[in-house]
């Protein structure tokens, strides 16, 4: 079978003048990419394509705010077929581009690669290399709208940050621009910088080879990552490190690549890390990169779930959580190894996974550190912060845009889960959590949607919990309770909208009680007005009917 894309012929001949004129178009363009969203309908040219590993090699221009370089994406092919589809927004200059050495036709149009044969590639793994050169996009609002950020330290050092989740790796290199498919044999990075400065990135460090003032150093990851993950930081920068055993015994280095000026805050924030390593262990299962490092890097902005490398920018200023520091920003981010990372939604339509667990695990935080009390205080926040604007879930094979924009994904997911822990019990909720967390068939290469997590829930309390993830997830409803007085100190209480038995706490003159609500309703004894899920399990609005 062949997969053949249909355009006029034109477009498949790329001549040195029209590269002349695109470089001059691209010039001029504007950087910001702000519009562009990751994600969305996989195109069937890429759906033929499994990436398996990227090399990108390239030198970093500080003055010039420019990079240039090449990147090969080895790929398997499902089928023969007569054009390869990539992913690199429009900015850059391609100067040629080979699959398996030959050079091959292109045509770089609307941030896409087109790649032709007119033999067809052949089923089976190739290599394609592309030649770029260009000035990345500027970052508006990182980490939100994604880029490049050129700065300086305080002591008036280069520092250049890379943020791309909403965009896409596309924004500087040529990939796959889709969250179904990361590269399984990892990522090979070469980046070459002035030799004064030091490049942070993903996975291990293997090498820095330097000449003639300037460093190249190799980052090398030895598992599946996210687009947006394949990223590094520049600055400079001293590594501090510590060794950090695992719940299982696996020794883990701690690197922080902090800023010179700031190396006097390095042994705080790593202890702070290892101890909030121990509680995240407690309830996902072991750190997820055992082979590579927990790596943390200081960046000019808000800081990002960059797998092995997390970045984090704070201030060094702390809450305080019982009796004990604590940064958000700090353990979200980290939360996301988990959350993010090692479970990874399959498609952004389902980002709440991600998002609204890891925010789920700041609550677990608060519970550890400052008890039962600030594990409420933080969960009636989120409930608080709730703008019902959009469902969690709109949808199927959505842009990040779509999904981000105007959701809930972060705190009502978070809310979600504490409704549900209640509704099926800690044990069942939180030995289901730590499955989901610890599962082959939900993590690395094994990506999750909603209908996935439901499954596995059902599954564990034994009961078909689809309405309520529906409800939850797919509207922006919440219960709608009326409690009516029927006799002498007899109420009957009723869930109006009604979509599956749930059970519901219930404080009467007598006290608080367990009942499990039906479509019926249900009928209390009480001498004063009984209270409907007075702790706030659910998202709710109650009517007292005369």
């Amino acid at each position: 079978m062949r997969l053949t894309l249909f355009y006029p012929s034109p477009f498949k001949v790329v001549s040195s003048l029209i590269l002349v004129c695109m470089t001059f178009l691209v010039s001029g363009q504007d950087r910001d990419i702000s519009k562009l969203s990751s994600g969305g309908k996989l195109n069937p040219l890429q759906a033929n394509m499994d990436i398996r590993h990227y090399t990108l090699s390239l030198s970093i221009d500080i003055s010039k705010e420019s990079i240039t370089g090449f990147t090969n994406v080895d790929v398997i092919l499902a089928n023969t077929a007569d054009t390869l589809l990539l992913d690199l927004i429009n900015l850059y200059q391609v100067s040629s581009i080979a699959v398996n050495g030959k050079e091959q036709q292109f045509n770089h149009v609307d941030n896409k690669l087109y790649i032709y044969s007119d033999k067809g590639f052949q089923e089976g793994r190739v290599t394609i290399r592309v030649n770029y050169t260009g000035q990345p996009p500027v970052a508006v609002k990182p980490p939100w709208s994604g880029g490049f950020t050129w700065t300086k330290d305080r002591s008036g050092n280069p520092w250049i940050a890379i943020n791309c989740q909403k965009e896409g790796g596309r924004v500087y290199f040529p990939c796959k621009d889709h969250p179904s498919d990361e590269p399984n044999e990892g990522v090979d990075m070469y980046i070459t910088v002035p030799d004064t400065l030091v490049v942070s990135g993903p996975g291990l460090l293997q090498k820095i080879t330097k000449r003639k003032k300037t460093a190249t150093y190799h980052w090398k990851t030895n598992y599946t990552i996210s687009n947006y993950c394949v990223l590094f930081n520049i600055g400079k920068y001293k590594v501090v490190q510590r060794d950090f055993t695992t719940i299982n015994n696996n020794v883990v280095p701690i690197v922080f690549y902090v800023l010179e000026e700031d190396v006097k805050e390095a042994d705080k924030l790593i202890a702070l890390k290892a101890r909030d390593t121990h509680i995240l262990e407690k309830y996902f299962g072991e750190y997820p990169w055992v082979k590579e490092k927990i790596g943390i890097c200081e960046v000019p902005n808000s800081g990002m779930e960059h797998q092995t490398n997390i970045t984090f920018q704070n201030k060094f200023v702390y809450t305080r959580i019982g009796n004990n520091d604590y940064s958000d920003n700090l353990f979200h981010e980290y939360a996301h190894e988990w959350w993010a990372n090692k479970v990874t939604n399959k498609d952004w339509a389902h980002m709440w996974i991600q998002e609204g667990i890891g925010t789920y695990a700041e609550a677990l935080a608060h519970y550890e550190l400052g008890g039962q009390a600030a594990y409420d205080k933080i969960i009636s926040a989120h409930r608080r912060s709730i703008k019902y604007k959009k469902p969690m879930v709109g949808g199927e094979e959505l842009s990040e845009d779509e999904t981000y924009a105007f959701t809930d994904i972060y705190t009502k997911g978070s809310f979600f889960m504490h409704s549900l822990r209640f509704l099926i019990g800690d044990d069942i909720f939180l030995t289901t959590l730590k499955k989901l967390a610890t599962d082959p068939a939900y993590t690395y290469d094994n990506f999750v949607t909603t209908n996935d997590v439901e499954a596995l829930f059902s599954k564990a309390a034994g009961k078909d919990l689809k309405p309520f993830f529906d409800f939850y997830m797919r509207t922006t409803d919440v219960l709608d309770f009326s409690v009516k007085e029927t006799g002498y100190q007899q109420y009957t209480i009723k869930l109006n909208n009604f979509f599956m038995p749930l059970l519901l706490e219930i404080t009467t003159s007598s006290g608080k009680d367990k009942h499990t609500i039906g479509k019926e309703g249900i009928k209390i004894q009480s001498a004063t007005p009984p209270l409907v899920d007075a702790n706030g399990y659910y998202l709710k609005k109650i009517t007292m009917l005369p």
